[in-house]
């Protein structure tokens, strides 16, 4: 029997038709950002804009205005209390991450750069307080964006976000207009939306969300980050998601590959709960490293460290089974505050540092100012100026700026000197590149231990070892020189690579020429770590190269057997190790040294091991 078409202005059969076509299965691409594999209906979280209406006051309205200020500023404060508040019902990790940035958002609402500019722009330039909030958190956030940096260009603009977060903030609350609800969000289901705040993640209970995908966002952002901190499956930058797909639809979402099914078929779901059961054993697995020893299978040790960015994030590390920390990144004392931390306040961080990681090692840097780091503290205090520098990554920062203003650098080595009676501590200095810089930190170091014990404090009766940052081809050219000097090394490959290759990753048109892997950095890695080698000096490499467990191989065949990385990525990292024997590596850098070929050397580091055994 054959079937006859229906005629073309059947209104029935087009609504069947056009319904068959948006039932079909349908792909989209977007940014991994949080590994894993979701399955579940589709859960849309809309928000209305809050539209801001630039308008002009006279002088009368400024105390009405200012009032309405103080107003959204106090109903942001609470709101933001009550956002902290409800992290406890989320896993420790999570919070860990989400903390510190709900922290920054309450200083930002306090006595703030922000907060002082919208006042002036209202006494001064007439203007509501709606427009003064929106034009000067704009102004901070762009002038964060447009400070040439040492690479860290993402970090900029996480920091420009945070200031225009709390800029929206408080205009949403001045204009009354509500926020996104998450109230409805059924357990399993997909959440879809055009963008997500970071601080929307202490709102979302992993438990009951399946997965996330938004029109819009990157790898880079605080979003990412807390998503990643949730451990829910994630993609970002999905265009088209949220007008395409209807509440109810069912979703595929891929963390790892970056990828969205609509309307899934059934081959699709079959493959897709593979990859879920596929994927918790892969966790399942990796989590039954966190005791197992960082140990080749010749026996040879590897140290296995975390690179700490702020307190909050030690359960992290703890979680991860790092032996200790290998970088811990000072900045954050200094950041979002308008005074320097004095001696006491800093040693109770260092002491609360060490006595968590319980006799673990911890390696701390001392204030790398300088860059993108804009340190407000700093410049209220006269201490440095504002950056204004067009090239500030080859300027005044780390410890050129330090020793020219000792006193900060005499008060760091204070604090961590008195932490060294709680647990065993290194000093570590930044952005070193001549021998001179070394000897004139240590006079300091060695004068502030013998004022601290004429004082009667309590420090390590050795005093802690003072070690400097491989991170620029000029220290690591002159390493034999400088290991005569340092107690030990610590290479940094990010900035080692940008400063080699004279190029900021984060700057799309030159990005595709940031390789790590890239024959000269390799070799001046090499040249570093052979020179501490040669005086048994303890060496390590703390860069993102460390964290990738494709280069585990080649960093052990040069003769590194210390890392630090983020936390998460140890267990992958001890994964390689234990897989991997001492001798093979030897011989596997031997070749990757011979090479003069980046895409050669990249084509190495994807082969299999010559020699691997299972964990």
């Amino acid at each position: 029997m054959n079937r006859t078409s229906p005629a073309p202005d059947d209104p029935a059969a087009r609504e069947r038709s056009a319904a068959e076509r948006s039932a079909a299965e349908r792909s989209f691409t977007g940014i991994a950002v949080s590994p894993g594999v979701a399955i579940g209906p589709m859960f849309g979280a809309v928000e209305a804009p809050a539209e801001v209406v630039r308008a002009r006051i006279h002088a009368t309205d400024i105390t009405a205005e200012t009032s309405r200020l103080e107003a959204a500023i106090a109903q942001s404060r609470k709101q933001l209390v009550k956002l902290r508040t409800r992290l406890g019902v989320l896993p420790e990790d999570s919070q860990a991450e989400i903390a510190p940035l709900l922290d920054a958002y309450l200083q930002m609402i306090g006595p703030s750069r922000l907060v002082r500019g919208a006042k002036k722009r209202i006494t001064e330039g007439l203007v509501s307080a709606e427009t003064a909030v929106f034009d000067e958190s704009e102004s901070l956030a762009e002038q964060i964006q447009s400070m040439a940096g040492d690479g860290d260009r993402a970090g900029r603009r996480r920091r420009a976000e945070e200031v225009r977060e709390i800029g929206r903030r408080l205009i949403r609350n001045l204009t009354r207009a509500p926020f996104r609800s998450f109230a409805g969000l059924p357990a399993g289901a997909v959440l879809v939306a055009e963008f997500l705040r970071p601080a929307d993640a202490a709102l979302l209970d992993p438990a009951r969300l399946a997965g996330v995908a938004t029109d819009d966002g990157g790898a880079d952002g605080h979003t990412a980050v807390m998503l990643r901190a949730l451990g829910v499956p994630a993609v970002l930058g999905v265009a088209g998601l949220s007008e395409m797909a209807k509440p109810g639809d069912m979703l595929v979402v891929d963390g790892s590959e970056g990828t969205v099914v609509l309307h899934p078929t059934a081959a699709t779901l079959a493959n897709a709960r593979r990859q879920v059961t596929a994927f918790a054993r892969e966790q399942q697995r990796l989590g039954k490293l966190r005791r197992l020893p960082a140990v080749t299978t010749d026996g040879e040790e590897v140290e296995l460290q975390a690179n700490l960015e702020l307190p909050a994030e030690l359960p992290l590390i703890a979680q991860a089974g790092a032996a200790g920390i290998g970088l811990l990144r000072s900045e954050f004392m200094f950041m979002n505050r308008e005074t320097v931390p004095d001696e006491d306040d800093q040693y109770d961080i260092y002491r609360t540092v060490v006595e968590a990681m319980e006799g673990d090692p911890v390696t701390i840097r001392v204030l790398d100012w300088g860059g993108e780091k804009d340190i407000e503290a700093l410049q209220s205090a006269g201490i440095v100026p504002v950056i204004t520098d067009p090239n500030p990554a080859l300027g005044l920062r780390g410890i050129r700026m330090l020793l020219r203003q000792p006193e900060l650098l005499e008060t760091q080595f204070a604090a961590i000197l008195r932490a060294s009676a709680h647990g065993p501590v290194r000093a570590l200095l930044p952005m070193v590149t001549t021998v001179d810089e070394v000897k004139a930190a240590r006079e300091i170091y060695d004068r502030v231990a013998r004022r601290l014990r004429r004082r009667g404090e309590r420090i390590a009766e050795k005093l802690p070892p003072l070690g400097i940052m491989i991170e620029t081809p000029g220290a690591a050219l002159s390493a034999d020189a400088l290991a005569l000097e340092a107690d030990f090394f610590a290479i940094g490959t990010n900035d080692l690579t940008m400063y080699t290759l004279a190029v900021d990753r984060a700057d799309t048109e030159v990005a595709d020429l940031y390789d790590p892997l890239h024959p000269s950095v390799l070799r001046l890695i090499q040249f570093a770590t052979e020179a501490a080698l040669r005086l048994r000096m303890p060496v390590s490499v703390c860069g993102e190269m460390a964290s990738n467990p494709l280069v585990t191989r080649l960093l052990l065949g040069i003769g590194l057997r210390s890392f630090s990385m983020h936390a998460s990525a140890i267990p992958r990292v001890k994964q390689a190790v234990r897989a991997l024997n001492i001798d093979d590596c030897a011989r596997f850098a031997r070749k990757v040294m011979e090479q003069s070929d980046p895409a050669a050397i990249r084509q190495m580091m994807l082969g299999e091991p010559e020699s691997a055994s299972a964990a």
